[in-house]
């Protein structure tokens, strides 16, 4: 059966939705068409052996759940059965099955009744469908017999479309069902040419797949409907016939994981190795069989974009603070308001060690977890950790407008625990944003895709060249792009850098604190007085703790006066400008002595900061053991490349401008980023004066001679 066959069983089955026009809108069809799909599969599937499995059944009466199940199966050859006396399709002479057509008064009834007669798996993935809503509603707008009569007649029979072929088909419907609700397909579908391109980087080096009967282990966190999951196993066949990928994947929506566990059961997968939950707090992989930790050869996912974690918080940051490294989330946790990286810091646990295999990752985020979050914070910490192991390989920036849900840049990223020798220490940037074609169509917000002559004759291969790119591990490589210029709109060719190799060390920085020294003038002038009263330590005085009585009356009585003594103490000091703390400080000792007024820290304190006032020409205030204050306003940070040196860097960029200016080292912090746009910014001059003044002219005349027209 040809890819093209594949196409026109699926839009046979999607062209049903004809029938559906009214009750249901576009984004609703797929409700109805992909679990009525699932069942008349597994209704031709079972069709055979439904009087064997019936009989058997009832040689098993008594025996407890896991035999009749382990003994049905055996007879059905597939890991489910029905023990119901209904059937979708047409039942065989002699059989003792009855239609569900036979009966159209009692339609709804007996399909829900057929359906729970499915073994727990099947009956499982349809409830999680909310058919029996469907059904419903089917029937109330007169529409369930003339919807089920057309499934019951497609043959999905594995005579006809094998395991691996009725796959295609049902991919097909899901990459409809998802167009058709384009404004919600983002939750669950990868573009199917992301899903290539991601593959491709992921696959093409690996060199022991080609090996007969290899077996590799592919797992997503966030599998949706299983498209990357599919097109991952289907490189590895197309590559060795005799390969056994095993695939694995978890969900938390109850749609996606049926359409994703239907999709494994209908290629005859291990449906069970996808796991419906949480992936953050019902973690589905965590021991293997074997009793150790579950890990796999290839990872990929496409977590969703800016999505809160808050929910899942308590779980996830008491593993963090309790496990450490041994659990998941060790190297720190971004801001509760984008948990990207957490599925990142996930994958990675589940990474095999390298004297095992190793593994190798490729993931899509949004520009966030490239640059968000300063030196020492969750983002900058979990970039840091993943560098400073030397496990990212690439990242690759995908063009605008791909996704159906989002315009906004994207990126993928490659990671792996088992570098080849010619990448170790080292990072590729690849700038992907120019390999776009424009779509005939678009499908909410995507208006572009990746260019894939496979899907479309005509368009450029342009998974195939940015593979190449990263195969070629290059710097400076380039390539040649039309573009439209941005004033003449006319298109212009252009070489642009494509690649770029980085140490890991270039992406690291420190972030250091420059101080300056506190300089204060201090003065008695009844202006800075009367700041007092704006100083908290000062309005305490006149405060109670007591509860009203005659004895809270007399605490705030007291205090007021101690307010005006200090206060007529301070103006008997004259209004003469002290540039130094020190003497200042002296000389507000000895007046006070002399009169028999002490005051206390929390009094002084208040004083000194009233009467007080910055200025660059007062003396240095010091401490007790004689080191300049800092000055708070004054601080400022600088960000010093990983590479250099601190002090060179100091001495060179600060001292020059600020020479009383020191580091604080305590503050200093390391922080991670990538500013892949930074990297691959093209400056563009401005035109020449007379150019633009031409231009302006130009258009000048172009207005002139429409304003003309009107006004004829």
């Amino acid at each position: 059966m040809t890819a093209e066959t594949h196409a026109q069983i699926a839009s046979f089955i999607w062209g049903i939705c004809n029938l559906l026009r009214g009750p249901y809108k576009r984004n609703e069809y797929r409700k109805v068409i992909l679990p009525l799909t699932v069942l008349r599969r597994f209704d031709c599937i079972l069709a055979p052996t439904r009087a064997a499995v019936l009989k058997k059944h009832a040689d098993l009466k008594g025996k407890g759940d896991n035999i009749v199940r382990h003994s049905l199966t055996r007879v059905t050859g597939v890991p489910f059965y029905n023990l119901s006396k209904f059937t979708l399709g047409k039942p065989a002479e002699k059989s003792g099955l009855n239609g569900l057509l036979d009966d159209p008064g009692q339609l709804d009834q007996n399909l829900n009744r057929y359906i729970g007669a499915f073994s727990p798996n099947v009956r499982a993935i349809i409830e999680r469908f909310k058919f029996s809503e469907e059904i419903s509603t089917l029937s109330q707008k007169n529409l369930l017999y003339l919807v089920v009569k057309q499934f019951a007649a497609i043959d999905l029979s594995p005579e006809r479309v094998d395991n691996m072929q009725m796959g295609y088909v049902f991919e097909e419907l899901i990459r409809i069902g998802a167009e058709q609700s384009n404004e919600e397909a983002g939750e669950h579908f990868t573009p199917r040419e992301v899903i290539k391109l991601m593959v491709n980087l992921l696959l093409s080096p690996e060199k022991d797949l080609a090996r007969s009967h290899v077996v590799k282990t592919i797992y997503d966190p966030a599998c949706g409907t299983g498209g990357m999951l599919s097109v991952a196993e289907q490189y590895i066949r197309d590559l060795n016939s005799h390969a056994q990928p095993k695939l694995f994947g978890q969900d938390w929506n109850d749609e996606a994981w049926a359409v994703c566990k239907s999709d494994m059961l209908i290629k005859g997968e291990d449906a069970d190795n996808v796991v419906l939950g949480d992936t953050f707090t019902q973690d589905g992989f965590t021991r293997a069989p074997d009793g150790k930790r579950w890990a796999f050869d290839y990872m990929l996912a496409n977590p969703p974009f800016g999505v809160e974690w808050k929910q899942q918080q308590k779980a996830i940051e008491n593993e963090r603070d309790t496990f450490g490294f041994d659990g998941r989330f060790g190297a720190g946790t971004p801001r509760v308001n984008d948990g990207a990286l957490l599925f990142l810091q996930h994958m990675l646990s589940k990474m095999r060690p390298p004297k095992d295999g190793g593994s190798r990752i490729a993931i899509v985020f949004n520009g966030s977890p490239l640059f968000t979050g300063d030196a020492g914070s969750g983002e900058s910490e979990i970039r840091r950790w993943i560098i400073e192991n030397d496990w990212l390989e690439a990242v690759v920036a995908l063009p605008e407008q791909l996704f159906y849900n989002t315009g906004i840049s994207t990126y993928l990223w490659v990671l792996t625990n088992r570098k080849e020798k010619h990448r170790k220490g080292q990072v590729q940037l690849i700038d992907a944003r120019a390999f776009w074609v424009q779509m005939e169509k678009s499908l909410g917000n995507k208006r572009r895709r990746i260019g894939d002559p496979a899907d479309k004759e005509k368009d450029p291969d342009h998974i195939g060249d940015i593979a190449r790119i990263y195969h070629d591990f290059r710097d400076g490589e380039s390539r040649a792009f039309t573009e439209e210029d941005a004033v003449t709109h006319k298109p212009v060719k252009r070489k642009r850098v494509v690649s770029k190799v980085f140490d890991n060390e270039e992406f690291g920085y420190r972030k250091i604190t420059v101080e300056r020294p506190l300089r204060l003038n201090f003065q008695a002038s009844a202006e800075r007085i009367a700041r007092l009263d704006n100083e908290s330590a000062f309005r305490n005085l006149a405060t109670s703790a007591r509860k009203a009585s005659a004895a809270r009356e007399e605490e705030i009585e007291a205090g007021r006066q101690r307010q005006q003594e200090i206060k007529a103490f301070l103006g008997t000091l004259g209004g003469k400008l002290c540039k130094d703390r020190e003497t200042f400080l002296s000389g507000i000792k000895t007046a006070g002595k002399k009169i028999g007024l002490r005051l206390s820290g929390p009094e002084l304190k208040a004083v000194l900061s009233a009467l007080s006032e910055c200025d660059e020409t007062a003396e240095i205030c010091r401490d007790a053991k004689g080191n300049p204050e800092p000055d708070a306003e004054l601080r400022d940070t600088e960000t010093v490349p990983l590479k250099e040196d601190v002090e060179t860097y100091f001495k060179r960029e600060v001292l020059p401008h600020v020479p009383d200016a020191w580091i604080d080292h305590a503050k200093t912090k390391v922080g991670y980023e990538i500013p892949l746009n930074r990297h691959f910014y093209r400056y563009e001059p401005p035109r020449p004066l007379a150019v633009i003044e031409a231009d302006i002219k130009r258009l000048e005349g172009e207005i002139v001679a429409l304003l003309k027209e009107v006004t004829a």
